[in-house]
């Protein structure tokens, strides 16, 4: 039999560095060091909200009285609803109406004309939206204090002063730029596949306005709402040169019925404060989420 000669087989080379060997315990795995700055800067943020939040509290709780005489920070030795009844029994019903009467009002149109505008905007392809974007752009550079005088002067001449409907109009055209810039940033978001597959559906730009673009949208929506409703609901100086009579006075002006010549009542204003602040309280609780889902929008991206 012949025999076979085995070749010797060369040793393997190694072609990259060597793997380096697993750590027998991963050091700080799971431990992170605390944040003491940033809790402080926490703590810090929140006493700076919550003092004057309490001052007022317990303050529209004090006689006029006690008032001046006790530790303005301290809770009152015999608290009281006087103030709150006083409050009340000062048309602060009639004052509180106005007030939603002319925040609904704004609000509403301002987001339905902002909406469809912000949709036209976005989804159009004209000149004639890019020059209306600017002009809404142009918009948010005008001042509202620089304007008084002509809304003034225009109100009158439409002889609606000293009515709801002169609050309403203006805070309405001031609201729907600021508006229509936030609308349309989160309506370009929408993925412009969801729209050409509606179309092809046979929807139109009306249907896919409200049945795509809206409940995409929702939470912008809902921030815009609250946040120009937050500006109508404390707004002073459209009430203050607008409006004379105590029929169409508006929250924010009601405080003026607690200042006498000589002594301003300190506690009913502050009960004035808390009770024109709760409606807002409510509409925060009820809409948080859409809220926050608002403001955080696009920065997970």
């Amino acid at each position: 039999m012949a025999s076979t000669t085995q070749l010797p087989v060369p040793p393997a080379t190694v072609t990259g560095p060597p793997a380096a060997a697993p750590a027998s315990r991963t050091k700080g795995l799971g431990r992170r060091r605390p944040n003491l700055l940033g809790g402080a800067g926490g703590w810090l943020w929140l006493a700076i909200i919550i003092v004057p939040i309490y001052y007022v509290v317990i303050t529209s709780l004090k006689n006029q009285a006690g008032f001046f005489t006790s530790n303005p920070m301290l809770p009152a030795a015999e608290p009281t609803l006087d103030n709150y009844k006083l409050v009340l029994d000062n048309n602060f019903v009639r004052y509180f109406t106005n007030s939603v009467i002319v925040t609904v009002g704004t609000v509403l149109p301002a987001l339905v004309v902002s909406f469809m505008a912000a949709y036209a905007i976005v989804r159009g392809k004209s000149r004639f939206l890019n020059w209306t974007n600017n002009l809404f752009l142009l918009g948010l550079a005008i001042p509202l204090h620089a304007t008084i005088i002509p809304i003034y002067w225009m109100i009158t001449r439409a002889h609606l002063y000293d009515t709801l409907l002169a609050l309403i109009l203006p805070s309405v055209a001031f609201a729907i730029p600021v508006s229509v810039l936030i609308l349309s940033n989160f309506m370009r978001d929408v993925p412009n596949e969801l729209f050409e597959s509606m179309r092809l559906d046979g929807c139109s730009d009306w249907a896919m306005l409200w049945r795509l673009a809206l409940p995409m949208t929702k939470p912008a929506v809902i921030t815009v709402g609250i946040y120009n409703a937050l500006h109508v609901w404390n707004g002073f100086l459209f009430p203050l040169i607008l409006t004379q009579s105590p029929s169409t006075r508006v929250l924010p002006l009601s405080l003026w019925a607690f200042q006498g010549e000589f002594s301003v009542n300190i506690p009913a204003i502050l009960a004035s404060v808390v009770l024109a602040t709760l409606p807002l309280l409510v509409i925060y609780v009820v809409a948080r989420r859409q809220l926050l889902s608002g403001l955080t929008a696009g920065f997970s991206k």
